[in-house]
């Protein structure tokens, strides 16, 4: 029988075995301890940042993150349409309400939307406390208009890179830009803690208030005392002890993902109405996600394209189910152009882990190449 090949598997091996197995034998066990802190210095480094905070999720990284920008109940945070639920379920946390703003071409937030939403919400009174910028699928969004944007309107940016971890925008690594960024380290991202994320800053205070609020918000006395609602975020040492391992591999992992994508555009680079989603100019992506997009002259729907790889054990999906037509979600403002709501309706994922080897990607080769010349 076939095994099934999945989408974005976690790509771990002797290195984070040896991590792991020196944070046990150190009896550090417990939250925290020397991993965790190596982890957040090592990550700080790589994202260019002054500080970084060590979490239990990137949802709960983004949690704190709002609540140390000042984001309160009733106001409003503009947010990435195209993006996981994780992302606007954050903002329910805080009692405020997400305003959806579309897409550009490369799925990433429209500036100039952006700017038309902030100006209108403003306009009928409400409070815009924050912008969510979420990298899609690994590459950065537009960050030059966006903070212009933003500035102009004094509004901060919190940069959700939870997918974009070793991309860049313009030589600026991602997770660097706003007043806070957040990463994630679920199992199917670009490296793993199996489950974990991380909040980054320039800002000593917000830091150092993340990391309180992410222990339960206890002051520093003998005795337990609490003066401001906690929360129980923070990573444990074992799991730091593993993301340092797949921190050390990371480079080669998104050279692995490249080279993955590069070998799903050439099988398609001849097919009329498909072609490689964010390809273009697509050297500063880390390649988590490689998707298609099946447009109206293709050969066949993307519907087709989704059941011939199914019917194969290949692990495929849509793009994200944009989050304004989310039900949960059926009353929150949003900004709409329709270009979110045809990626979704266009968009294929294909299997795309570092973990896959030549013989796993010839045999998705194969299959699409059999799949698209059937039709």
């Amino acid at each position: 029988m076939t095994e099934r090949l999945l989408m974005s598997p976690p790509d771990v091996g002797a290195l984070e075995e040896e991590y792991v197995l020196r944070a046990l034998r150190s009896g550090w066990v417990a939250p925290t301890g020397p991993e965790v802190t190596a982890f957040e210095e090592e990550m700080a480094a790589r994202c260019g940042v002054e500080h970084a905070v060590a979490m239990s999720s990137g949802t709960a990284a983004l949690h704190l993150a709002m609540v140390d920008l000042g984001v309160r109940p009733g106001d409003i945070v503009m947010v990435s349409t195209m993006t996981f639920v994780a992302s606007a379920n954050a903002v329910a946390y805080t009692g405020a309400q997400p305003c959806f703003v579309d897409s550009g071409p490369d799925g990433n937030i429209d500036p100039e939307l952006l700017d038309q939403a902030i100006a209108d919400q403003v306009s009928r009174g409400r409070r815009v406390a924050a912008v969510m910028v979420v990298d899609l699928l690994g590459r950065c969004a537009d960050y030059g208009p966006l903070t212009e944007v933003c500035d102009r309107h004094g509004v901060p940016i919190l940069e959700d890179a939870a997918e974009a971890l070793g991309a860049s925008y313009q030589g600026r690594p991602a997770g660097s830009f706003g007043r806070a960024a957040v990463l994630s380290f679920n199992g199917n991202k670009i490296m793993t803690t199996s489950g974990g994320g991380m909040l980054l800053t320039d800002d000593r205070a917000i830091a150092e208030h993340c990391r309180f609020l992410s222990t339960q918000a206890r002051e520093p006395v003998a005795h337990y005392e609490h003066r401001e609602i906690g929360y129980n975020y923070r990573m444990s040492n074992i799991l730091a002890a593993l993301g340092r391992a797949q921190l050390a591999r990371l480079d080669g992992m998104i050279a692995r993902r490249r080279e993955i994508r590069d070998a799903y555009a050439e099988v398609v680079s001849n097919v009329a109405g498909v072609e490689v989603f964010q390809r273009e100019g697509d050297v500063d992506d880390n390649c988590w996600l490689t998707a298609l997009v099946v447009d109206e002259s293709a050969s066949l729907t993307p519907q087709e394209l989704l059941q011939g790889l199914e019917a194969r054990d290949l692990e495929a999906r849509p793009l994200w189910n944009p989050m304004h037509l989310q039900p949960v979600f059926a009353d929150a403002p949003s900004y709409t152009n329709g270009i979110s709501e045809r990626l979704f309706a266009q968009g294929v994922t294909l299997p795309s882990g570092s973990v896959h080897g030549v013989d796993a990607i010839e045999r998705v080769c194969a299959a699409l190449a059999e799949i698209l010349r059937s039709r």
